[in-house]
């Protein structure tokens, strides 16, 4: 009977082992993961004027390199506005050139003439004023004509000194200020020219990198609103492993490490460089919510992965063990 008792007791501790074995042994040997998913940040590009949408040059999807076209939208407006800003710009120029070069023979001739009459005035203006002063001075002539002809020569005296001055200001030396004002003036249109003929390229844009066209919102033939998206890119560099680390794991992780994950469908060995990890925790997300994770509070840390991944993707990020 104790033999009996011996080996129903032996049976039951086996059994036990048994069970405790294949509990244990599986959570011992399980390496510890991070929930995250891939997130993309994409690039939306628009027009800065409002139009139809004459071309459209790639389909959702498509992948596209750096400089390669992607639509067109009305060019008529940015380009009347660029034509009328080089007119400008040729107008500034031509006035600056024409500052250089001061009066001409013939002008500075008719200054001179100007300058010869006005000084004649003056003399017989002073002769008369003499006149009439040696008659006043006799009686003959009344105080009022005497304050006339006085008048009649500082005018004509005036007069000379405007003739020289007209003539004086003709020179190219005196003309430094019209000729800084011309100069301006071509800055001015050669910044408006600028300005025009980046808006015009804008209504045509190229694609600034290597990327995959994540979204095309408008087809040819339709209106588009200005700075409304038109498409949208993904490039790869803007994809990103995006997943949560516990408060107490966070010493492990540093902007440059390395960290491995896996998803379903995905090759093995795939790593992620880490570029971001967030100042501030947060609780756990409901995207990776569940019984074992709840009321955890997490860091956002994000990586940039070694291979093409799609947003969306879960994945289980191998979590790093913090140094001794």
């Amino acid at each position: 009977m104790s033999r009996q008792r011996l080996l129903v007791a032996a049976l039951i501790l086996a059994a036990v082992a048994i069970v405790t074995a294949l509990v244990l042994i599986p959570r011992l040997g399980r390496t510890a993961t991070l929930s995250g998913y891939v997130e993309g940040e994409p690039l939306y590009l628009a027009a800065p004027v409002a139009g139809t949408v004459r071309a459209m040059h790639v389909v959702r999807g498509q992948e596209v390199k750096a400089g390669d076209a992607l639509f067109v939208v009305d060019p008529q407006q940015p380009r009347s506005l660029r034509d009328q800003a080089a007119a400008d710009l040729a107008a500034a120029q031509a006035q600056a050139i024409d500052a250089r070069k001061g009066q001409r023979p013939v002008e500075l001739a008719v200054l001179e003439a100007n300058i010869a009459a006005a000084e004649a005035r003056a003399r017989d203006a002073q002769a008369a004023l003499r006149r009439v002063s040696i008659l006043a001075g006799k009686g003959y002539e009344s105080r009022a004509a005497l304050d006339d002809a006085r008048a009649a020569a500082q005018t004509a005296a005036a007069q000379v000194a405007a003739a020289r001055r007209q003539r004086d200001a003709a020179t190219l030396g005196a003309r430094e200020d019209q000729i800084r004002a011309a100069d301006a003036r071509v800055s001015q249109a050669q910044a408006s020219l600028t300005g025009a003929a980046a808006r015009l390229a804008d209504v045509a844009p190229i694609a600034p990198e290597a990327a995959r066209v994540e979204d095309v919102f408008y087809q040819q033939g339709e209106w588009a609103n200005a700075n409304q998206p038109i498409l949208s890119l993904l490039p790869d560099a803007r994809i990103k492993v995006r997943f949560f680390v516990p408060e107490r794991q966070l010493a492990a992780y540093r902007p440059g490490g390395v960290v491995r994950f896996s998803c379903d469908g995905c090759a093995r060995g795939m790593t992620a460089k880490i570029a971001y990890i967030s100042p501030r925790p947060e609780f756990t997300p409901p995207v990776i919510y569940s019984r074992e994770t709840r009321d955890r509070l997490v860091y956002l840390v994000e990586a940039q992965p070694s291979v093409r991944l799609n947003p969306g993707q879960p994945v289980d990020v191998i979590a790093l063990r913090a140094g001794p």
